[in-house]
């Protein structure tokens, strides 16, 4: 009978150890992310253009990517897919979104950089991913990335791809309850 008792001590003691470790898996990854600079994550505050020039003397080239969530409706798109650009050159990109449902739809764009390592030279000055999109339904509308390109992104960089994945948040959306009677 003891031999039972610490058989299961050590199988509780196992896996509140693989809980507490599951749970602190997400912190203790975004530091690690945060650390080497592989999470190619995008800041959410505009940047300011850089006063260190256009460097004519190289070319990147930027990959436009757009995916709507499994759960939004949205037909969701780059208007352009490749954009070759000089470093420090500001553009303007816009991507495409329509509604193709019978009600206002809110969306919420999340960027993400590859490789990962690029993202701290990508720096947008504008972008719809700063804030909610509201759509009415059936409708369309361009969505606009003002970027740059920072001089100091190292050469072996030649590729950037920007991605956005677009997630319904109408649930979670302030005026949610007053604009759903909207759509009916």
């Amino acid at each position: 009978m003891q031999l039972h008792r610490t058989l299961v001590s050590k199988l509780l003691l196992v896996t509140v150890l693989m809980f507490g470790f599951g749970f602190a898996l997400v912190p203790l990854y975004d530091v690690f992310c945060e650390v080497t600079g592989i999470n190619g994550k995008t800041s959410n505050v505009p940047a300011t253009v850089l006063a260190d020039g256009i460097d004519t003397s190289r070319e990147v080239t930027i990959e436009f990517l757009a995916r709507p969530n499994k759960d939004m409706p949205w037909i969701f798109k780059p208007e352009i897919r490749r954009l070759t650009v000089h470093p420090g050159e500001v553009h303007v990109m816009n991507y495409l979104a329509e509604n193709p449902t019978g009600r206002m739809i809110v969306g919420q764009a999340v960027p993400s950089v590859s490789p990962g390592q690029a993202a701290l030279y990508l720096h947008k000055i504008e972008c719809f991913c700063f804030t909610q999109q509201q759509l009415a339904a059936g409708n369309k509308m361009l969505m606009p990335v003002q970027f740059y390109v920072d001089p100091a992104l190292p050469a072996q960089f030649s590729t950037i791809t920007l991605n956005y994945t677009l997630y319904d948040v109408t649930a979670n959306w302030q005026g949610s309850a007053a604009t759903e009677n909207l759509g009916e």
